[in-house]
């Protein structure tokens, strides 16, 4: 069994920060490959941030050099995997649910979500 639980959403004037928490735990590798999604009402899920191995990143354009995933490397040798999205001069447009992925042994875990919302 694996479980995928974010937290760290809420409300945020645009501009501020906001830090996103995502834990996998159960049956997994010490670092799987996470990613943080984001979906808004109408729209397909995108990808927000990816991280594979202990430092490998991708971003969407839009986010670059104002977001930042990174691993929590002390989680490894227990059970879990953490990673965290740190949000940076946040836009109204940044705004929605995020997901957070897990790729395990081939498979993909998700999160329930947690609300993002910038507004003034």
């Amino acid at each position: 069994q694996v479980q995928v639980v974010e937290s760290g959403g809420g409300l945020v004037q645009p501009g501020g920060s906001l830090r996103l928490s995502c834990t996998a735990s159960g049956r997994i590798p010490s670092s799987p490959g996470m990613g943080w999604f984001r979906q808004v009402t109408g729209k397909e899920r995108e990808l927000v941030a990816g991280i594979a191995g202990l430092r490998t990143t991708q971003y969407a354009e839009s986010v670059k050099g104002r977001f930042t995933i990174s691993r929590d490397n002390a989680s490894r040798d227990v059970g879990k995997s953490v990673v965290y999205l740190q949000m940076n001069s946040l836009k109204p447009e940044d705004a929605g649910v995020y997901y957070c992925k897990a790729r395990i042994y081939g498979s993909d875990f998700w999160g329930p979500g947690t609300q993002v919302t910038v507004s003034s």
